[in-house]
């Protein structure tokens, strides 16, 4: 089995978790429809008192799934939208695609990938300790966020579990993904 969507999950509300769905729905250029976090400008409750008229490079969120084995092999219990991701993926290694690379998600959906999920004191909140397993460091003892990844939506669709997901990668030299 390729790369593949295992879950899908979103929140209108503000909340650190969000509830699993059947399906949700990408709309270009703003993220995932009635989602919190959707919109052209950001909406990441710290970064909108920072300055609220940045575009918005975090509208989707996704998670490989493999961190929540990961993450259990110390104790920790973590299921597909427990860390505020909108989609849970399979069999593709978020962390290692350089910015700029574009998922093909389903039938429709494109997602360009902006950078790293930067994880924040909140997961600490959710399970204590939690934090310091989904960051690590890399064979160079360089820091590595393994708390997802971060795109907008160059093409909007329907995204449902089961859903194939192909990457294209951009024209080297590669960016590696930094914080947004």
């Amino acid at each position: 089995m390729g790369a593949a969507v295992t879950a899908v999950s979103s929140n209108g509300e503000y909340s650190f978790s969000k509830p699993n769905r059947e399906s949700i729905t990408l709309l270009t250029g703003l993220g995932v429809e009635g989602d919190v976090h959707a919109g052209v400008t950001v909406k990441h409750q710290v970064r909108v008192k920072q300055d609220p008229a940045k575009p918005n490079l975090r509208q989707v969120h996704l998670i490989h799934e493999e961190l929540f084995e990961e993450v259990g092999k110390a104790g920790f219990q973590v299921v597909a939208g427990d860390l505020g991701e909108n989609i849970t993926t399979r069999g593709i290694d978020l962390i290692g695609l350089p910015t700029g690379a574009v998922l093909r998600i389903g039938d429709e959906a494109v997602v360009e990938v902006t950078g790293v999920r930067y994880p924040c004191a909140q997961i600490d909140d959710f399970q204590y300790g939690l934090l310091k397993e989904v960051v690590g460091r890399d064979e160079d003892g360089e820091v590595v966020f393994k708390s997802g990844i971060m795109g907008v939506v160059l093409a909007g669709g329907v995204v449902r579990p089961g859903d194939a997901i192909a990457v294209e990668l951009p024209e080297g030299p590669f960016r590696p993904l930094g914080r947004v």
